[in-house]
């Protein structure tokens, strides 16, 4: 299709209008980002490239060389079967707690077991799927025409990295990465009845007007005793191996490890305190109390107050106590204090235990202060010091002894009584709420393959820019989605669904570690409020991280969505349907870049930020975007294109959706790279037209198309073309067939 690069004439002879723009050549070898240290890495995530070669001429009559390349990710299926295996893990435990909730009255505990049957159930569909994902060995891709395939439905729709390298005569080398992949949406589960935000909606209004026989507890605080259980069983084990420390350091009479241990158990003890101030335990513990047969609570007696007899003179609580639950008879609303402040009375007298011995070991080694010593009146802890060198450990063990019977009294009841709590979420409207859990579960699984994908290759792209590393431990990333769904339909379920499953990407987090074999893969930990994606590096690429990154901070991720409908669909909707959904969606997620922006400019340094300001209009541009999201124009995709600009000025990372990334996704990101041509790299404006042409029409995107439908056409028709925006239409011969 025009010339071939068969010489290194860097100027253009002949007139520019006879020229045609030349694709060069096709080539399947990946190219190295920044060096060939990270190939080996690259390899095991990018699978399958397709590359073309193209040259284009820039405005004064040179040649500039791009390379187009798109590849499949591994982690399309990688991810989703960590995730489930996650999920299976934490219902089972979910489904544990809820058995060991102890006895209740006949109705709480009739209601027990049909969730107990139904969640199991639930656990045995997750299995299923994880054991069909599981023969899925090397897969890399999953095609338009699988995403309504059930076994298959947690993975995400045509996932492919398009990435651009621009080689230009007078600029510098740039890179241009797009995540292309079907919007996150529950294909299988269908839109008949919306998407999951109508879904959740209207669940959690019909929640809110439940009749006697359930408790209402808002979103948040079911999402409050979510953290506060996961809280509890990441710390219980974590004190008890801090406190064990202490005692190996004090029976190896060891002043330096001494203080070191307590430190570690004071900072860990605190925190589990800390964790049951909210006043829903409180609420929690009483309307589990009036759940108990008679509404006599079954509980093991508390622990004598062994804490009372070894330092009598008591230091304050950790904690205050917060206002009093409501009243009810026969319940004393005190003891939960009692036990609660026995945790950190336990704790002051180890810190009081541990000051005394270090300073009598100290007083002992000197040798001349014991007159001193004496003036004073002996206090209960000096008394039982007779032997420092020899006795440490026998002077710590009670004290940690009844630390840890505390702590195990505090974790009895505040899990049985915030499992109470998430009973009420399960109980009521059973099937419905398991439905939406396994739907949100299915679109965040979608949405979290992408996300990782652009995470992993945005930080090995960027691994040599200083001011990027910055960024990432100081603020945290912008994600910016494109998205291309019209408001009719079955698209505005897909919508509602993607809108959701960004959204919730807030709760992701990344910490960067280091290899340590020649698996890279990343590991998800954590629970369905709160994720954290464990991303290794090889141990050269590690070492040249910031100390924050390096020791283990948690990176964060601020997900927005933009979405404009292009399609013919779409001018039905402005015309005779609803828009106000794209509005809202549009709306809503200015104000989160708006926010992120906020705190860019406030935690950057400010030479950064001086110079920063100065390569870059981004104030102009968010009020640009504001003004044409506040215009409400009809498909008006100058909304995307602000959006992204932005993103990528502010080292994000860019992600376009439709329904099946293959077609309307194809038009938008070739007409983004040939934008940022002609913008940023010059690209002659005669051929602006003729290079978006060929770049659709023998590009990346209709391999994209080929592989995806076997066929090299874009899935669009007549109607379909007079209703797409200006520069959004593939070149003649290169349509046709309806939409997959």
């Amino acid at each position: 299709m025009g010339e071939t690069e068969d010489g290194e004439a860097d100027h253009i002879t002949t007139d520019v209008q006879g020229q045609k723009c030349a694709l060069v050549c096709e080539c399947t070898a990946p190219e190295s980002v920044n060096g060939k240290d990270n190939l080996p890495f690259l390899n095991a995530v990018l699978k399958n490239p397709v590359c073309k070669l193209y040259r284009f001429p820039t405005s004064d009559n040179k040649w500039m060389r791009i390379r187009e390349q798109m590849s499949e990710s591994i982690l399309s299926f990688h991810i989703p079967k960590e995730l489930i295996s996650l999920h299976i893990k934490e219902d089972l435990c979910r489904n544990q707690e809820l058995k060991e909730l102890g006895e209740l009255s006949p109705h709480w505990d009739n209601l027990r077991k049909n969730v107990l049957t139904h969640c199991d159930q639930m656990v045995n569909m997750y299995q299923d799927i994880l054991t069909e994902l599981s023969k899925e060995t090397g897969s890399s891709f999953k095609s338009s025409s699988s995403k309504g395939e059930k076994t298959l439905e947690f993975v995400p729709v045509n996932l492919h990295l398009q990435r651009m390298h621009v080689h230009s005569p007078h600029l510098k080398d740039a890179l241009y990465d797009v995540i292309t992949v079907g919007a996150p949406a529950a294909h299988f589960q269908g839109f008949k009845n919306g998407g999951l935000r109508k879904l959740l909606h209207r669940f959690e209004m019909e929640r809110r007007n439940t009749g006697y026989q359930f408790i209402y507890y808002s979103p948040e605080n079911t999402a409050k005793a979510k953290e506060v259980l996961s809280n509890i069983n990441q710390l219980q084990p974590l004190i008890a191996t801090h406190a064990d420390l202490l005692l190996n350091s004090a029976s190896q009479h060891s002043p330096d490890s001494l203080k070191n241990s307590l430190k570690m158990l004071s900072e860990k003890t605190e925190l589990f305190v800390h964790a049951f101030k909210d006043q829903l335990v409180r609420s929690a513990l009483l309307a589990l109390y009036t759940a108990r047969p008679g509404g006599v609570l079954k509980k093991p007696p508390s622990p004598k107050s062994s804490t009372e007899e070894s330092c009598p003179q008591d230091p304050p609580p950790l904690m205050r106590r917060q206002d009093s639950i409501p009243h009810h008879s026969d319940y004393d609303e005190e003891e939960w204090d009692r036990v609660w402040a026995s945790v950190g009375k336990s704790l002051n007298c180890i810190i009081a235990m541990v000051d005394k011995l270090i300073e009598r070991d100290g007083g002992s080694e000197s040798g001349g202060d014991s007159s001193k010593d004496g003036e004073k009146d002996p206090s209960p802890v000096d008394s039982i010091i007779t032997h420092p060198r020899e006795d440490w450990y026998e002077q710590l063990y009670p004290l940690i002894l009844t630390l840890k019977d505390c702590m195990g009294e505090v974790v009895n009841r505040a899990k049985q009584s915030l499992t109470f709590v998430l009973l009420q979420e399960l109980a009521y409207s059973l099937p419905q709420c398991l439905m939406l859990t396994l739907r949100r579960d299915i679109v965040f699984s979608q949405a979290l393959a992408g996300l990782v994908c652009g995470f992993i290759i945005k930080l090995h792209t960027s691994l040599h820019d200083p001011g990027f590393l910055q960024q990432l431990h100081t603020v945290g990333l912008i994600v910016q989605y494109e998205g291309l769904l019209s408001t009719y339909s079955d698209e505005i379920g897909m919508l509602e669904d993607m809108a959701v499953g960004i959204s919730d990407l807030k709760k992701v987090a990344f910490k960067i570690i280091e290899a340590k074999s020649n698996d890279v893969l990343p590991v998800i930990t954590g629970r369905r409020e709160h994720y954290v994606v464990e991303v290794k590096l090889p141990a050269r690429m590690f070492e040249a991280l910031p100390l924050q990154i390096k020791e283990g901070q948690l990176l964060h991720v601020y997900p927005v969505l933009f979405n404009v409908g292009i399609n013919e669909q779409q001018t039905l909707a402005e015309r005779f349907g609803d828009v106000s959904l794209q509005e809202s969606i549009n709306q809503e997620n200015f104000e989160l870049l708006k926010e992120y922006y906020a705190i860019f400019m406030e935690k950057m340094p400010p030479d950064y930020i001086s110079h920063f300001q100065e390569q870059n209009d981004l104030k102009g541009l968010l009020e640009n975007l504001h003004q044409n999201i506040q215009a409400k124009k009809r498909k008006n995709v100058e909304i995307m294109w602000l959006a992204a600009t932005i993103c990528r000025k502010l080292n994000g990372i860019r992600f376009t959706c439709c329904k099946s990334a293959k077609d309307r996704t194809s038009m938008s990101v070739t007409l983004e790279q040939c934008s940022i041509l002609r913008d940023e790299h010059q690209l002659h404006k005669d051929f602006f037209i003729r290079a978006l042409d060929c770049m659709r029409r023998e590009g990346c995107r209709i391999e994209n198309v080929l592989k995806n439908i076997k066929c090299r056409k874009y899935a669009f028709n007549m109607l379909q073309l007079l209703a797409f925006p200006k520069y959004y239409r593939p070149p003649e011969g290169t349509y046709g067939k309806a939409d997959t």
